[in-house]
């Protein structure tokens, strides 16, 4: 039986409104990459400008990509009745700064309104989301840490800053997050808070099993599907906890992380989590065996003489989950090689567990793309090929619309 997808995944962007806001910073150059990424995903965006942004990119680059008159003057006369700052953020969905200097900061927490783009601010009806862009000591001063804490109080979305080379030739906090995080960051506020109130355990990555101390049993999983339903998950307003594996990603903003390298100290990990978790998606690559007795030197080559390893299973993670009483929602992971539908089908029923993604693994690791299909009792539900992210917010969206159900066991 095949059926249709409970859920569409991602919000998409067409019909999204945004005032893109630029102060005076050399990291404004960055924002006409931001604006380009925008408007070809479908945003449509409006940029205001102050007058010490116009200094370090100009307004005619801006108009250029975003299609539009780019605002500059809280006295335009063509605003009707000179309300540019009411009229120019009534019909968006959310305004983003970026780079927000630390003058600015410090405007909006003191509601000074004396340009276009703080009035606006001031008279918003929308969300703020702002990523600061200055010198290390500036963000460190302690004038400015209390403006975060503030800003963060007063519910305005804080995306970065970032530690690294910053222009001043220094290195340190401070430095604006890159166009495609910032566009992350965007795109993670118009996903639909479907898990807001649940907390979510999500495991991600190989484990590794020691041979001696410098050789390893492992296995070819980047972690990156992981991540992302790590980072959909968190974008849905759940409570996140990502339990990795070794991996040479960076942790999805507001997640929990907790690396672990062994299958036995994911398995620990796991049970010291999964009690307080209201979902549980079990995507990390788990060695199924491990070396039995572990030599504590280094074993060493022996005359063309085979090596012979003892291995015992590992434990069961999915499984000890699935049969917890009360335990939480649990979805597997399959990655198969060969007859998809069949091996899923098979592995679903003997974890029984409600629902489980499978793909094929030759068409998905190391890959930034991937092909799923989700098995449960109404059925195949395929997700189609795209991004890893794109494919976690699909199932992001299926186990919300299971939990809305209901469905808590096969």
């Amino acid at each position: 039986m095949t059926a249709t997808a409970t859920t569409t995944a991602n919000t998409p962007a067409k019909g999204r409104r945004i005032l893109l806001g630029l102060t005076g910073g050399i990291a404004a150059y960055k924002t006409a990459s931001l604006v380009r990424m925008l408007v070809k995903s479908g945003y449509d965006v409006r940029v205001v400008m102050t007058m010490s942004a116009c200094r370090f990119i100009t307004p005619v680059t801006m108009q250029a990509l975003s299609g539009q008159t780019t605002w500059t003057d809280l006295w335009d006369a063509r605003i009707p009745d000179n309300m540019g700052h009411i009229e120019l953020s009534r019909d968006r969905d959310l305004i983003v700064v970026a780079p927000a200097s630390a003058n600015f900061m410090a405007k909006v927490v003191h509601g000074q309104a004396d340009d276009l783009l703080t009035t606006l601010c001031l008279a918003r009806d929308c969300a703020l989301m702002i990523a600061p862009a200055m010198n290390r000591q500036m963000w460190d001063n302690a004038a400015t840490q209390r403006n975060v804490a503030q800003l963060r109080d007063d519910g305005v979305i804080l995306a970065g800053p970032a530690p690294g080379d910053q222009a001043c030739g220094e290195t340190g906090m401070g430095r604006m997050l890159e166009p495609e995080e910032i566009f992350s960051e965007i795109e993670a506020f118009f996903q639909p808070k479907a898990l807001a109130g649940k907390h979510v355990l999500v495991t991600a990555g190989p484990t590794v099993e020691a041979i001696d101390p410098v050789r390893t049993i492992t296995n070819s999983s980047s972690g990156k599907m992981g991540y992302a339903v790590a980072r959909a998950a968190q974008e849905a307003g759940a409570k996140v906890t990502l339990i990795s594996g070794p991996t040479a990603l960076a942790t999805p903003a507001g997640v929990s992380r907790i690396d672990v390298r062994s299958a036995q100290q994911m398995f620990e990990a796991v049970k010291n989590s999964a009690a307080d978790a209201d979902v549980f998606v079990s995507v990390a690559a788990v060695s199924d065996y491990r070396v039995e007795n572990v030599a504590t030197q280094k074993i060493k080559k022996g005359n063309g003489k085979a090596m012979t390893l003892e291995l015992t299973e590992n434990p069961d993670i999915l499984a000890y989950v699935a049969k917890m009483p009360d335990g939480p929602f649990c979805v597997g992971f399959a990655a198969e090689t060969e007859k998809l539908a069949v091996n899923a089908k098979e592995k679903r029923a003997r974890k029984q567990i409600p629902l489980l993604a499978a793909n094929l693994a030759q068409h998905a690791i190391g890959s930034d793309e991937n092909e799923i299909v989700l098995y449960d009792d109404a059925g195949e539900h395929p997700l189609g090929r795209g991004s890893k992210i794109e494919q976690a917010r699909k199932l992001v969206g299926h186990v919300a619309a299971m939990l809305g159900r209901g469905k808590r066991a096969a």
